[in-house]
């Protein structure tokens, strides 16, 4: 099977950097799909409709082409969630892959109208030792004034293809938060691309990645600032181990209008390994004045003096690695409200330092 190209940058760097797209082989793609019936909704009300009735998939980015033609054209699952509630409600969707649901090919439109508030959260979880494979877009569309907190989990096994492609649009005061726990898949493969139209609009982006074997995550994060004080925070932060390797692509872009906007991008990699690898290009765009933009990446060791402190404390050398990360995750997964949720992550993530 030929490579496939996906994941394009907005802005092709020197090819020497190997980052501007992945390319990937032996992916098997289905041909044709089933229906996938493992699906869980927890949360529907009188002020969350929830119905098939997606408006027609026109993305600005997305992963590919090919990809976004395979949900337009075989789609297995087509959920709208149409808010309302001026007081926050959950909404929780849970896919499970077993032998009989291997492929998701899934279309995910939410309206948050005016003044809306709601927490959404989808989980991709395959517990078996399949290769199961999930395709999925997202589009949130944030109405004047609305907020939308989403919460994304991970947990494909790793013989399974994970990709995901995300749009947001952000109207007048509009604000979105994403929380992202990547940690399953053997290839884990996002696009996020940010519209932030209205002004005072914000979008945050908090990322949590764990990889081992021979794991591969491809992040590509774009926000495009046009309306006036719009902000994108974009915090990313991961650990690798044994032969795993992330690529995080994240730009930002100051389009003219947007005055007095701001964005900030932060992405650090802890490397457990000599073998894993991390790859980073942070981008900086602009074509307005008075803005402010700020970008820093980095990867490194464990530092042995922190892991020699708390071995002294009694704790043995992987206890200590895993009380580390999670102190380097803490920030972010301390925006997970729900205390059972947060500890659920936790537990997987100790389960994938082991």
């Amino acid at each position: 099977m030929p490579k496939m190209k996906l994941n394009e940058t907005p802005l092709r760097t020197s090819r020497n950097f190997n980052i501007n797209n992945i390319k990937l082989e032996n992916i098997n793609i289905p041909e044709t799909t089933q229906d996938f019936k493992n699906v869980q909704i927890i949360g529907q009300n009188s002020t969350i409709k929830i119905d098939d009735k997606c408006s027609k998939i026109n993305l600005n980015y997305g992963l590919s082409e090919s990809f976004t033609n395979q949900i337009i054209e075989k789609s297995n699952q087509k959920i709208r969630l149409t808010i309302d509630s001026k007081t926050e409600q959950e909404v929780r969707i849970y896919f499970d892959f077993d032998e009989n649901n291997l492929t998701l090919i899934e279309d995910i439109e939410i309206i948050a109208n005016e003044d809306a508030k709601a927490t959404v959260v989808l989980k991709y979880q395959a517990d078996n030792d399949l290769a199961c494979f999930h395709n999925g877009i997202l589009r949130v569309n944030a109405k004047k004034g609305a907020k939308v907190n989403m919460i994304f989990i991970n947990l494909m096994n790793l013989k399974s293809n994970h990709f995901m492609a995300i749009e947001n649009t952000l109207e007048e005061n509009a604000k979105v938060n994403d929380c992202m726990i990547d940690l399953g898949g053997k290839n884990s493969i996002t696009n996020l691309y940010f519209n932030l139209l209205g002004s005072g609009s914000e979008n945050n982006i908090d990322t949590v990645y764990v990889g081992k074997e021979n794991q591969l995550f491809d992040l590509n994060y774009m926000g495009e600032l046009k309306g006036e004080k719009s902000k994108i925070n974009i915090e990313v932060q991961g650990a690798l181990k044994d032969n795993a390797k992330k690529h995080f692509k994240g730009t930002i872009d100051f389009k003219k209008g947007c005055k007095k906007a701001k964005g900030n991008e932060n992405e650090a990699c802890m490397l457990l390994s000599e073998t894993a690898k991390s790859l980073a290009l942070p981008m900086l765009l602009c074509s307005e004045e008075d803005v402010e933009g700020n970008h820093s990446c980095s990867a490194g060791k464990m530092d042995e003096k922190e892991l020699f402190y708390m071995m002294s404390r009694g704790l043995e050398t992987k206890d200590a690695m895993k009380l580390i990360v999670r102190a380097r995750f803490h920030k972010i997964l301390e925006k997970i409200k729900e205390k059972s949720l947060q500890a659920f992550i936790l537990r997987k993530i100790d389960e994938k330092l082991d």
